[in-house]
């Protein structure tokens, strides 16, 4: 081995300078695609405190010059955006649960290579991945079952997606027989194995299900416009479209603020932004650990 490729301690593969660059490109590359991404959160969150004022002399001003929190206090104040807050955490934390629920109690059976009728079923369930009603039939659906107005209208329909079933089931399917196997020659049921042996086991794939689906509910608002006709039972999504098109009419309804003090238009849309991409962006940070290992692991083996 040559001498040269190797450093003073042994350890360390020392680069050529065509490695070096290349090394150099992909950081650098990296690094602008990374700006380009946040360029955008920098830009909503920086304007939200930002007078409109300022924002008319300096529009590429990312660090406010006046900064105040007068957008936040009206937006936070509005009605509205209150019960979309209420009406997107029921959904959110409904919705999700009836997920995860649904993902493990059927992902765990589709496991078993002795169930009689697995490919069957498996079938079946691949089939809706592929082929659906519509959004006309499964509007007529909705109505027929009464659940237009209700949050059922926005939790049901999605209640089991097809390919994070197929990831799960995969995931649990690269669990070792031996330890339910175990479990059972100790007195334990079909139930007991589920909930003390797998799902225990199943904890990055888990989080990771559980990311997707909450950030899925948390988002959607097209089944909103379609099911929902009351303001009362909008979510958030629904509350901050309304918000962003219709500019800061909405936010003034009901409001007893000065109208010389209020926010404009264009600051009320980037505190509403804000408000309303923060709390699912601070789940994040608290399953990112589980979210690559979760996905990898669920998806080698068929």
């Amino acid at each position: 081995m040559d001498n040269t490729n190797i450093s003073s301690g042994g350890s360390k593969i020392r680069q050529t300078p065509g490695e070096k660059v290349f090394d150099i490109i992909n950081y650098s590359v990296v690094t602008l695609f990374a700006l380009i991404c946040v360029f955008p959160f920098i830009y909503v969150l920086a304007f939200s405190f930002t007078p409109y004022q300022d924002y008319l002399a300096n529009p590429l001003r990312l660090i406010p010059e006046h900064p105040n929190i007068q957008a936040y206090t009206q937006m936070l104040g509005m009605s509205l955006l209150q019960t979309g807050y209420r009406n997107t955490f029921i959904i959110t934390a409904c919705g999700t649960a009836i997920n995860l629920f649904l993902l493990c109690i059927t992902a765990y059976p589709l496991s078993k290579k002795n169930l009689k009728g697995r490919g069957l079923v498996m079938s079946l369930i691949i089939f809706t991945m592929f082929f659906s009603g519509g959004m006309i039939p499964n509007y007529a659906l909705i109505r027929n079952l009464k659940m237009i107005n209700t949050y059922w209208a926005l939790i049901l329909p999605g209640a089991l997606s097809t390919y994070n079933l197929i990831l799960m089931r995969n995931f649990v399917s690269a669990i070792p027989d031996s330890l339910e196997e175990s479990a059972i020659i100790d007195g334990a049921n079909e139930i007991t194995v589920l909930f003390k042996v797998i799902l225990p086991l199943c904890l990055p794939a888990i989080f990771t299900f559980l990311l997707f689906h909450a950030v899925w509910h948390w988002n959607a608002y097209f089944d909103s416009v379609l099911y929902l006709t009351r303001r009362n039972m909008w979510p958030l999504m629904l509350v901050l479209r309304e918000l962003v098109t219709e500019g800061g009419n909405m936010a003034r309804e009901g409001m007893e603020f000065d109208p010389d003090k209020l926010a404009q238009p264009f600051t009320l849309q980037m505190a509403a932004i804000v408000i309303t991409v923060v709390p699912i962006l601070l789940v994040y940070p608290f399953i990112q650990r589980y979210f690559m290992k979760g996905m990898l692991l669920g998806s080698v083996k068929g």
